[in-house]
């Protein structure tokens, strides 16, 4: 039997290195266009008294022999008490034909990539095409990458941040305004919400914090943070209002934000208008009017993280960047 090196580390930046938005979100958009293998997640909750619920979650995909791979992720919501992410993951990539071990990757930054360039890739087809403000809900890891996303797709000229603590969203601001944003914070949701084209939304709220009412038209809504049914980031009047998208169909199952709405006779199955797969394969129209309001709910696809584990491989594999 020939022996074989085990996997390769890779950290970090090496990782964000090679996961530029102008880069990623095109090689996200083809592998929707391309399919995959994506069972539905295994979550499994940890629960400890007095604590808030974790969650382990275990996210396999693979394209025929072509490539495999899985991410194990666990969340953990009170870790900003002390200072940790949220969310701490890994991603092994395998060799699709031989299920050998390839690379050990940084989890985080392929989640928070590849999320905030999905959200991207699906206002490409969503969003207004002029539009330029957006707000930021949220001040973590994956917040922190948003307005990069969307100025890959967008002409982003405005970025607003809010969170629940001040001082968090002013720190974020006060980063993107070093990355040569014209960023600020924004004390007041409702004044954000109602002044902006774009409101993309990474949370861990479990009760609405977007209210349909404050959605002018035009607007595009993007909802991340919602990863469980008991978890909502906007009410239902923004649900009633908006066109809606999905990324999978997982969202059906695990999206608070659909599902509850769903369950309330607020949003019927069969008004949702499509999903990644649909908008990039042209079977599902986007936007139709500059007056829509439109809405995209994720909850993160293993599709995507094959997609990006194969590109930071690649780089490795090839010496580059």
């Amino acid at each position: 039997m020939t022996a074989h090196a085990g996997p390769i580390t890779i950290d970090r930046a090496a990782a964000a290195a090679s996961l530029a938005f102008p880069r990623l979100i095109p090689a996200l958009r083809a592998a929707f266009i391309a399919g995959a293998e994506t069972p539905l997640r295994h979550r499994h909750a940890l629960a400890a008294p007095g604590a808030a619920e974790a969650s382990l979650l275990l996210m396999p995909a693979w394209r025929g022999r072509q490539a495999l791979g899985v991410k194990i992720v666990s969340v953990f919501p009170e870790n900003g008490a002390l200072g940790l992410n949220a969310v701490s993951s890994t991603y092994l990539l395998c060799d699709g034909a031989t299920g050998r071990h390839l690379a050990v990757i940084d989890g985080n930054e392929i989640t928070g990539r590849r999320t905030a360039a999905a959200s991207a890739l699906a206002g490409d087809y969503l969003a207004r095409p002029d539009a330029a403000s957006l707000l930021v809900v949220g001040a973590g890891h994956i917040a922190g990458m948003l307005p990069a996303a969307w100025a890959a797709v967008r002409p982003i000229r405005r970025v607003r941040v809010w969170n629940r603590t001040l001082a968090a969203a002013e720190a974020l601001a006060a980063s993107l305004r070093q990355q040569g944003l014209d960023a600020t914070a924004e004390p007041e949701l409702e004044a954000g919400v109602r002044a902006s084209d774009i409101i993309s939304c990474a949370t861990l709220a479990t009760t609405p914090l977007i209210r349909g009412a404050w959605l002018r038209p035009g607007a595009h809504l993007d909802l991340i943070g919602g990863y469980r049914p008991d978890m909502r980031e906007a009410d239902d009047t923004a649900i009633a209002r908006a066109g809606v998208w999905i990324d999978t169909d997982a969202a059906l199952a695990e999206a608070g934000d659909i599902t509850q709405p769903l369950a309330a006779g607020v949003l019927a199955r069969a008004a949702i208008r499509g999903d990644l797969f649909g908008l990039c394969r042209g079977q599902a129209r986007g936007r139709a009017t500059a007056d829509d309001i439109t809405l995209f709910k994720s909850v993160g696809s293993a599709i995507e993280d094959l997609a990006a584990a194969a590109l930071v491989h690649a780089d490795h594999a090839a010496g580059t960047p």
